[in-house]
C-alpha cells in the first residue's frame, strides 16, 4: 500500500513551489539579460545612424547618408521587435511569478514549523494545508494569462541536469535544519536568504 503522510504531502507540494520558483527566478533573469542586450543594440545602432549623420553633414557624400538611413532603419526595425516581443513584461511577469512563489514557500515552511512544533491539531493541518493549495493554484492563475502556452514550458523544465522536480535533499536545502529529513550542511543549491 502507498502510504503518504500530511508532512510528506506537505514536504512534497513544497517542493514544487520551490521548483516553480527557481524556475521563475531563473527566467526572470534570462528575459532580464535580453532585454539588456536589446536595449544596448538598439542605443549602439541609434548611435551608429547619428554618427553616419554628422559625417554626412560635414562631409559632402551620399554614401555616409545612406549608411546613415540603412543602420538608422535597422536600430527602428530593432525597436519594433523588442516592442514586439514584450520582454519587459516577460520580465515582470516572472518577477511577480517568483515573488508570490517564495512567498507560498514561506507559509508552507511556517507551517511544516508549526506541525513539528506541535502548535496545530490535526483539522487546522489539513484546513491550513488545503488553503496553500488553494493559494499556490491562485498564483499560477494570475501569472501569465496572455503568454500561457510560453508559461507552462518554462514552468515544466528541469532545474537538474535529468529529472523534473526537486529531490528530498534539495527540498531540504530551503527548509532550516530542524524541518529537515538529511541532517547536515545545505548542498550548493541553497536558495538565497
Amino acid at each position: 500500500m502507498f502510504g503518504l503522510s500530511v508532512v510528506d504531502h506537505l514536504r512534497l507540494t513544497f517542493g514544487h513551489v520551490v521548483h516553480n520558483y527557481t524556475v521563475h527566478a531563473r527566467a526572470a533573469e534570462r528575459w532580464a539579460t535580453l532585454a539588456l542586450k536589446a536595449r544596448i543594440t538598439v542605443l549602439a545602432l541609434f548611435i551608429i545612424a547619428t554618427a553616419f549623420m554628422v559625417v554626412s553633414v560635414l562631409r559632402e557624400g551620399s554614401r555616409y547618408g545612406v549608411a546613415a538611413a540603412i543602420v538608422a532603419g535597422i536600430a527602428v526595425a530593432a525597436y519594433a521587435l523588442y516592442i514586439a516581443l514584450g520582454l519587459e513584461s516577460r520580465v515582470a511577469a516572472h518577477r511577480a511569478c517568483a515573488h508570490r512563489l517564495w512567498l507560498m514557500c514561506e507559509r508552507y515552511r511556517a507551517l511544516l514549523a508549526e506541525i513539528r512544533d506541535g502548535l496545530l491539531d490535526n483539522d487546522e493541518v489539513l484546513r491550513r494545508r488545503d488553503e496553500l493549495i488553494q493559494q499556490t493554484h491562485a498564483v499560477y492563475e494570475q501569472a501569465f494569462s496572455v503568454d500561457q502556452q510560453a508559461y507552462e514550458s518554462v514552468r515544466q523544465l528541469s532545474t537538474g541536469a535529468d529529472h523534473g522536480g526537486l529531490t528530498e535533499r534539495e527540498i531540504d536545502d530551503f527548509l532550516p535544519e530542524s524541518l529537515r529529513t538529511f541532517r547536515g550542511t545545505p548542498t550548493e543549491t541553497s536558495a538565497p536568504h
